[in-house]
């Protein structure tokens, strides 16, 4: 099957606007903000726009996924703060579910205080009172971190772990980020093979539904979120050439999160990723 590799679109003209844009750069993956991404505030979103969406993307043979809002903090201890961050997630999901999307991409972020323990039991006890009654099929898809507010979520540990001691686990995934996984030092660019066997030896791989396929600005365990274009980084062209073919992510769909390119899309940075992933 060929790669399944897009970027990330506005939804500026709409949901199906968003997955005609895709297509129209050669795509036949995408991501995109269910709604504003700076705000909690629930969308009450067009479901005839998110029902059209669903059914090209069904039609042409795409995949896409949906990401949180940036100020989403699954570890918040504030009851009153994650009542807001579950109704937003909740809305999140039911807009990625009426557009026919796997799931909605969400970051541990970042607990309070030094009692990590706790952190984790607040991250736990956000992603049950958001799943509690939901019967869709789109996923939470847990995103690893890259580190810049210290360890808590870069590891594969961690993320299989806490999705194992939720109420849902089958209603929840997870989503790679190479960028996050270099800058926090778990991949240095060579030990690929090291970090395959070990998502393996956890049961990883086989609740990864996406890949955020992106390159850094700086050196592995930096710890700096600083995405580049695929090959002009610090991880390289050769290290994604091996990441790209490897047996675990064969349908795994990758977006694309780097700077556009001089045309203002990822349409030739797409056209170099198939070429990589073909052993180009």
């Amino acid at each position: 099957m060929a790669i399944r590799i897009g970027s990330h679109v506005s939804i500026r003209g709409g949901y199906g606007y968003a997955a005609k844009t895709a297509v129209a750069i050669g795509a036949n993956a995408f991501q995109y903000f269910p709604k504003n991404p700076r705000s909690l505030q629930p969308k009450p979103f067009d479901r005839r726009d998110a029902a059209g969406c669903a059914a090209f993307v069904r039609e042409r043979g795409l995949v896409s996924i949906a990401h949180s809002p940036y100020p989403v903090n699954l570890a918040d201890p504030s009851a009153d703060r994650r009542a807001v961050i579950v109704r937003s997630l909740r809305n999140d999901l039911e807009i990625a579910d009426a557009c026919g999307s796997i799931g909605i991409v969400v970051h541990f972020g970042k607990p309070h205080g030094e009692d990590l323990l706790e952190g984790y039991r607040t991250i736990i006890r956000c992603l049950n009172e958001t799943l509690a009654d939901w019967t869709g099929r789109a996923k939470l898809l847990l995103e690893n971190q890259a580190g810049e507010s210290g360890p808590v979520g870069t590891t594969f540990e961690e993320l299989v772990h806490i999705r194992k001691l939720t109420d849902y686990p089958e209603k929840i995934g997870f989503c790679l980020d190479t960028c996050h996984l270099f800058a926090s030092g778990i991949w240095n660019g060579d030990n690929w093979e090291a970090v395959v066997e070990k998502g393996r030896q956890l049961d990883y791989w086989v609740h990864l539904h996406a890949v955020h396929l992106n390159d850094s600005a700086y050196p592995s365990g930096r710890r700096k979120d600083r995405h580049a274009p695929i090959g002009r980084g610090q991880i390289g062209a050769d290290s994604f050439r091996q990441l790209l073919q490897t047996p675990e992510l064969s349908d795994v769909p990758f977006i694309l999160e780097t700077p556009a390119g001089p045309d203002g899309t990822h349409r030739e940075e797409i056209r170099f990723v198939r070429l990589l992933a073909e052993g180009g």
